[in-house]
């Protein structure tokens, strides 16, 4: 086995829901997940970007300059098209910094519902950066969801907007369905296949012959 490949990966978030689903979805990869929370020094990565790709980047590379680890770092939203692609890149800080899920997801309704739009479409996105541990950036991947908003919370499972987000194809929102079809069809799922490709490669021992 060779000594040199990397067995630990950090990801680089504090949002344990987020933690769980990435694990989840690269649990039979031989490496040693960490995320933020084991860093009690770490300094805060301000997400300055104008896309997710952007904020990815920053995130990857900057708590890869603080660990001197591989690390993962992503940055997703959804996109309302009503809302003219709101609440975007702000996602998280839709309805302020410390707001919880719900009330974010109440500002969403109430705001979709003063626009009057039928329709309803929407998209989840997912931006993911791969940093070495020298803080460069070794890949980047995009992954999307389309689908509609429904018109109140529905369903206990995930986290964020899931509530409220119906993926095409269903009838259930993402806190209703459950979790084996989100990893299957998620925008973070979709951004993670080709992540995953990339960290066989590096996170795989050669096979001898």
């Amino acid at each position: 086995m060779n000594p040199e490949i990397p067995k630990e990966l950090l990801i680089a978030t504090f949002n344990r829901g987020k933690v769980i689903e990435i694990e989840t979805l690269l649990s039979e990869l031989p490496l040693k997940p960490r995320d933020l929370s084991e860093f009690t020094t770490i300094e805060l990565i301000a997400e300055t970007g104008t896309s997710f790709e952007e904020n990815a980047i920053l995130k990857a590379e900057g708590y890869a300059a603080q660990t001197r680890l591989w690390t993962l770092a992503d940055d997703s939203g959804l996109e309302v098209e009503a809302l003219g692609g709101a609440p975007g890149i702000l996602s998280a800080r839709y309805a302020g910094e410390d707001a919880s899920d719900s009330e974010r997801n109440r500002k969403l309704l109430y705001e979709l519902a003063k626009a009057g739009d039928v329709a309803r479409r929407a998209r989840f996105v997912c931006a993911i950066a791969l940093s070495d541990p020298s803080a460069k950036t070794s890949h980047l991947s995009l992954g999307t969801c389309e689908g509609t908003i429904s018109y109140e919370m529905r369903g206990r499972h995930g986290f964020g907007y899931d509530s409220v987000f119906i993926p095409d194809g269903y009838e259930q929102t993402f806190g209703e369905l459950p979790s084996e079809i989100k990893e299957r069809i998620s925008h973070r799922a979709h951004a993670l296949r080709s992540a995953r490709t990339f960290l066989e490669k590096h996170f795989r021992p050669p096979c001898l012959t």
